[in-house]
C-alpha cells in the first residue's frame, strides 16, 4: 500500500500594526458616513494598504463596498495573508501601485481611501497621488485621506510637531503636510474639499469630492 506524506504549505504571517488596530473603529465611523450605500456595490480603491488590516476590517463592516487593495510589491504577501484569513468576497488582492510611476486602469471608482501615506511620501509623490485620485474617481466620487495635518501652517498638538521633526530627521522629504497645500493639489486634480473630521491622537480625515464634468 502506497503511503502519501502530507505537505503543509506555510501561509505568510499576517502583519500587525498596533496603530492600525487602534484607529480602525474611529476611521470606520467616518467611512460609514462617506461611503454610503447605493444601488450597485460601491467600488473603493485603497492607496497604500500596508498591513491589510484596514482593508479586511472595513470590507467586513461594509458589505455594500467592494474594496480594492494596492501597495508596493514588498507589502503584497502580508496583504494577501490578511485577505485569505478574512475570506471575504468583497475585498480584492493588491494591485501594484507606486503613485509616482503608476497609471492604473481599473475603471471609475466611487471612492478612494488612503491612511498615513501623505507624511511618509515626498511632496511630489503626494501631488502624484492626488492626480491619480482625480483620474480614477467618477464625478461625485469621494476621496478620504487619514493622517496628521497642519492647518494654516500650525500643528494641532506638540506631539505632532515632534513627530514631524522625527520624520524629517529620518528623511528630509517626509513631513506632515499643510491642508492648504493638499487643497491646491486637489483643485489641480478636479477635486474640492467638503469636510474635515478631527480624529483621536491628533489625526484628521480630510474628504474631497470629484467635481462634475462641465
Amino acid at each position: 500500500m502506497r503511503r502519501y506524506s502530507k505537505v503543509l504549505l506555510a501561509m505568510p504571517e499576517r502583519p500587525f500594526s498596533e496603530y492600525a488596530a487602534r484607529n480602525t473603529a474611529p476611521i470606520l465611523e467616518v467611512l460609514q458616513r462617506e461611503f454610503r450605500e447605493q444601488d450597485d456595490r460601491l467600488h473603493v480603491l485603497e492607496i497604500g494598504s500596508g498591513t491589510g488590516q484596514h482593508a479586511v476590517a472595513f470590507a467586513a463592516a461594509m458589505p455594500h463596498v467592494h474594496w480594492q487593495t494596492s501597495d508596493l510589491v514588498e507589502n503584497h504577501a502580508g496583504i494577501e495573508a490578511q485577505i485569505a484569513n478574512a475570506a471575504l468576497e468583497n475585498v480584492s488582492g493588491p494591485l501594484v501601485l507606486d503613485v509616482r510611476a503608476t497609471s492604473i486602469e481599473i475603471g471609475n471608482c466611487d471612492a478612494v481611501y488612503s491612511a498615513n501615506t501623505a507624511h511618509i511620501m515626498g511632496v511630489d509623490a503626494v501631488a502624484c497621488m492626488f492626480a491619480l485620485v482625480g483620474e480614477v474617481l467618477r464625478p461625485g466620487g469621494v476621496f478620504c485621506l487619514y493622517g496628521p495635518l497642519r492647518v494654516g501652517g500650525a500643528f494641532n498638538a506638540p506631539s505632532n510637531e515632534a513627530f514631524d521633526m522625527s520624520l524629517r530627521a529620518r528623511d528630509p522629504v517626509m513631513g506632515i503636510r499643510d491642508l492648504e497645500q493638499l487643497d491646491e493639489f486637489a483643485t489641480t486634480s478636479g477635486l474640492e474639499r467638503q469636510r474635515l473630521y478631527a480624529m483621536p491622537s491628533n489625526n484628521c480625515v480630510a474628504v474631497w469630492t470629484k467635481r462634475a464634468a462641465v
